[in-house]
């Protein structure tokens, strides 16, 4: 039997987790594909975000598989410290480790202190949280930390994993002094399943988000588009995801208070990844104008289930309209916003079915990229 190189992850949250959102589902399933070539070992908490109960069907605080080659420690909260995390690193040996994020003390922070003179290789996943958007919120703590950062050359021996050509530029314009950059987009989770399919009327529209309520996601501006403006039509537009900045979503309701009759917006809560399907069906388009995003699990994952996306222009997701998966918008280009939700409320049946069978294409094929299987093997090599 060859070899399997041994990869030690640390990342906060981990299934069966789900509302951290993007970071979860980036690591799921690049453990899922790349689990027959590699043993991974991760470590992380046994509770959800914000969540202080722990998982009912893991074990805390020792290793266990959860599928082929993927084991997973689960910290308790009260097990959960800086002697304990190196006793467990001692228990397996490894060759590559994996951090995920870059703020937290136990998953980020310290595992980069500990393997500092490490001769292993040590590769880091920043998830957004060092691009421009980032430092909207939290914006002198982040300054603090990346001077700190900057001063004691803190990632002196780490690669960066990043998604794209832009994220890199982004990390590099911080002069963190790194060993490097380890280009590889994100992986999707593989599509097994047939298109769906949906009813479309004329004039009728049902938009969702599925994304945390932050200022990085934009979500004021797509309730104010909807209604400061006259649509032919009615709209329903539904929200899902954890209320990030609770001063933010304020903002919000004031402005859903101001909706017309014929503009309907509702918050859902959060969503169980496991429920995406079921929900998704009965939506025609994904409604998500981002102040940026480096990868965006819901946008691929809304044209995985023939649901094609109106989004801005920052995010990997581009030239979308040519082949019909969705519009990828200028966010000063307000007016295209809203002319492509006319458009939409405007389609009809055999209009949409042509759109949405386009989106599907588009994420299936993305999905059986052998190429971008094989950028992120390098991740670990």
């Amino acid at each position: 039997m060859a070899y399997k190189k041994k990869i030690l992850v640390f990342i906060d949250w981990f299934l069966p987790g789900y509302k951290a959102g993007g970071p979860i589902r980036s690591v799921a399933n690049l453990t899922a594909h790349l689990s027959d070539e590699f043993e991974f070992y991760i470590i992380t908490r046994d509770t959800d975000y914000l969540e202080t109960e722990p998982y009912a069907s893991v074990k805390s605080n020792q290793w266990q598989e959860i599928a082929k080659n993927i084991h997973v420690f689960y910290f308790s909260k009260d097990f959960l410290s800086v002697k304990n995390i190196k006793n467990t690193i001692q228990t397996i040996d490894f060759d590559t480790v994996y951090i995920n994020g870059i703020y937290s003390f136990y998953f980020s922070l310290l595992p980069v202190w500990l393997f500092r003179k490490s001769k292993k290789k040590i590769v880091v996943a920043s998830r957004g949280m060092l691009s421009k958007q980032s430092f909207s919120s939290k914006n002198l703590k982040k300054k603090l930390f990346i001077t700190f950062a900057q001063f004691f050359n803190f990632y002196k021996n780490v690669f960066f994993h990043t998604t794209n050509e832009n994220e890199k530029q982004e990390i590099a314009k911080l002069n963190l002094k790194t060993s490097g950059f380890i280009i590889a987009p994100n992986l999707a989770p593989k599509i097994s399943f047939d298109r769906i399919s949906r009813t479309k009327k004329i004039k009728k529209l049902k938009l969702l988000s599925i994304a945390r309520i932050s200022k990085e996601k934009n979500i004021l501006f797509a309730i104010q588009l909807l209604v400061k403006n006259k649509f032919k039509g009615k709209i329903e537009f539904d929200l899902y995801g954890s209320i990030y900045q609770p001063e933010y979503w304020n903002q919000c309701i004031e402005f859903i208070k101001t909706a017309p009759a014929s503009i309907r917006i509702t918050y859902k809560g959060i969503i169980d990844n496991k429920k995406i399907p079921e929900i998704i069906k009965d939506y025609h388009f994904s409604f998500l104008p981002s102040l940026g995003e480096n990868f965006g699990h819901s946008i691929l994952e809304s044209m995985s289930f023939a649901c094609p996306v109106i989004i801005s222009d920052r995010t990997p997701w581009r030239n979308l309209e040519k082949q019909k998966a969705g519009w990828d918008i200028a966010l000063d280009d307000e007016q295209k916003f809203i002319d492509t939700i006319q458009y939409c409320l405007d389609m009809n049946q055999k209009m949409y079915d042509e759109w949405s069978e386009a989106a599907y294409r588009f994420a299936k094929s993305f999905s059986e990229n052998p190429q971008l299987i094989e950028q992120s093997k390098q991740i670990f090599y």
